[in-house]
């Protein structure tokens, strides 16, 4: 069942914490938004969030709530329901001059709303944690299976490397992993921070999804001037944008799929002022 609710809806976290068992005093909420320094879009594994969460700075106190509700932003206010830990207390070995990690397990607290439940954030500054009785009056918008998210077609593509795992990695992205394995290809790589262009292809079996799979695992798919940003800083892929110059059935022969990839490298110029070595 579907539940969708205005903002302004009678039922709230405060609802959801009651039917629960759950005492708001036992209850902080925390919400997380991507950033390249931290938690990055398509990378919420288990592992990833619980690295991200239990490590704080010293200034967030010791004695924290046992249950943590992890909300992931979805942009505005919205923010969707990840899951929950257990927190067991502070590791006071681990502590350093400006943080402090927290020993956290995972909890089965609401898990049958993992994924489903999405509430309203507060408007206030103190915007990434809040008290549960505080974020009980937290309005809640929808109950429901995330939605499919339509693929918009190979012309209007234009990715960012976490949109790349994003599309690998999560359910509601399949028609697009469908729709990418289905073809070959010529594609183009921007760097954002310099203009520069890398134009590539995907052939044979790989397809344009397998050979953008390797892009969203390392950032330069093994190309040596892509690899080469990537090895000075690591998080140098994240200037990357990704499109489709054109597609091609899978049965194309490979001929023509590298008369594609070599016409383009010549008419923008990726060998003179670009990233092609070749």
């Amino acid at each position: 069942m579907t539940t969708n609710l205005s903002p302004s809806g009678d039922l709230n976290l405060g609802h959801l914490f009651a039917a629960c068992g759950l005492d708001p005093k036992d209850v902080l909420v925390v919400r997380h938004t991507y950033n390249d320094d931290g938690l990055r879009r398509g990378e919420t594994t288990f592992e990833n969030v619980l690295a991200y969460t239990r490590e704080q700075r010293l200034r967030f106190g010791a004695n924290q709530p046992r249950i943590w509700l992890n909300f992931l932003a979805e942009g505005g206010r919205r923010c969707r329901f990840w899951g929950a830990f257990e927190n067991h207390g502070e590791v006071v070995e681990e502590r350093t001059d400006t943080t402090r990690s927290f020993d956290l397990g995972r909890s089965d607290v609401m898990v049958a709303l993992t994924g489903r439940l999405v509430t309203e954030w507060s408007r206030d500054p103190i915007n990434w944690a809040k008290p549960g009785a505080t974020a009980a009056a937290f309005p809640v918008v929808e109950i429901a299976d995330p939605q499919d998210v339509a693929f918009p077609g190979f012309d209007r593509l234009v990715l960012t490397q976490g949109d790349l795992r994003m599309i690998v990695e999560d359910s509601r992205y399949a028609a697009w992993r469908t729709a990418l394995g289905s073809v070959q290809g010529v594609y183009l790589i921007a760097d954002t921070s310099t203009g520069e262009q890398y134009v590539g292809k995907a052939d044979g079996g790989e397809r344009i999804l397998g050979r953008w799979m390797q892009y969203a695992q390392n950032g330069h798919g093994g190309n040596v001037a892509l690899r080469a940003l990537a090895a000075d800083d690591t998080d140098y892929p994240r200037h990357f944008i990704f499109s489709l110059l054109r597609v091609f059935g899978p049965d194309t022969p490979a001929r023509e799929v590298d008369e594609a990839e070599a016409h383009f490298k010549r008419a923008l110029l990726t060998r003179e002022h670009g990233m092609n070595r070749n």
